[in-house]
């Protein structure tokens, strides 16, 4: 695969703070009205000449490694791309990604990867804390298409409608800075009782009257299936022609709590691919190993491992 040219990756410096690249917003949401969501169809779920789906993998365990190094387990693993942690606590900080985004960038470039999403702590577009513009614009500029969003959580305390609202607010104006930069945010359904998402039906009604390339679904089918039990296909149902990217991963009850086990070991059932049509799927999959910890002193090699094991059986459940 050639290389896209890298003249300057390591060099952008971007700064979200200049007043000469400021969004005007006001302009930019007076146009993310309901009927913009292009159809009730995901084009990420249109049949297609294609291969099939872009995989690529979760770099948690990861953040260790150098850009290089991460490049090369990619290109290793055989995958397409990587989710890379840009966040409190990721691999690289927020207030850091207009420097060394880039470096990871070029590091992946080089290899012939790339990252696919970006794992932000990012839900509003005014965070300071998030530096969310920065990031956003950093990423956006290097051709990062997508980034996961954090999760938005309800008070148990008060009302839930009311926080719906205030959500809805937030999220249209997160699109607005999105479709301005030419970005995706990805919004993953999470298991808990705190979290907006976790049943479904709350996630899909803020994101559907939006446009599909500024927000869209990561839409997880073991969090679904937590949530689910046995109406899982009907999460899948409701949240798949709003998402532009499926993850995957396994887990077992352990009395009353979840436990995350190897995919093909867990109560994810391999039907979803098939049922689903998951190989033709046009948004990336991502692979995640929530079962290793990066505290455990071996988890490079047994990480490396596992991954290998997950991206063979997931390869096998894609092809029905």
């Amino acid at each position: 695969m050639p290389n896209p040219p890298q003249e300057s990756l390591a060099d952008h410096s971007v700064d979200g703070n200049d007043p000469g690249m400021q969004i005007n917003r006001r302009k930019s949401l007076g146009i993310l009205g309901t009927g913009l969501a292009a159809g009730a169809l995901n084009p990420a779920l249109a049949a297609s000449k294609s291969k099939g789906p872009k995989i690529c993998f979760f770099t948690k365990m990861f953040q260790d490694l150098s850009f290089d190094e991460l490049a090369n387990l990619t290109a290793e693993l055989g995958v397409a791309g990587a989710e890379a942690t840009i966040r409190p606590g990721g691999h690289i900080e927020p207030e850091a990604a207009p420097d060394e985004l880039p470096k990871m960038v070029a590091a992946m470039r080089k290899r012939g990867r790339e990252i696919t999403i970006m794992a932000s702590g990012i839900n509003s577009a005014t965070d300071k804390k998030q530096r969310a513009e920065s990031v956003l614009r950093a990423a956006a500029k290097l051709g990062v298409k997508r980034y996961r969003m954090s999760y938005y959580r309800y008070d148990p305390k008060k009302p839930l409608k009311p926080q719906l609202a205030n959500f809805r607010s937030e999220l249209k104006e997160l699109a607005a800075l999105n479709r301005e930069l030419g970005i995706q945010a990805l919004y993953q359904n999470h298991s808990g009782a705190k979290y907006v998402g976790a049943p479904i039906w709350d996630i899909c009604d803020l994101v559907e009257d939006l446009p599909r390339e500024a927000v869209a679904l990561a839409f997880d089918i073991r969090h679904a299936a937590v949530e689910g039990g046995l109406a899982w296909p009907l999460h899948a149902r409701r949240a798949l022609p709003l998402a532009g990217a499926v993850y995957v991963k396994d887990y077992v009850w352990d009395g009353l709590k979840v436990k995350n086990v190897p995919l093909g070991e867990g109560r994810v059932e391999r039907k979803f691919f098939k049922d689903f049509k998951i190989s033709k799927f046009q948004g990336p999959i991502s692979l995640h190993v929530e079962y290793l910890h990066r505290t455990d002193p071996d988890v490079a090699a047994k990480g490396k491992a596992a991954h290998v094991a997950d991206l063979a059986t997931l390869k096998k459940w894609l092809k029905g």
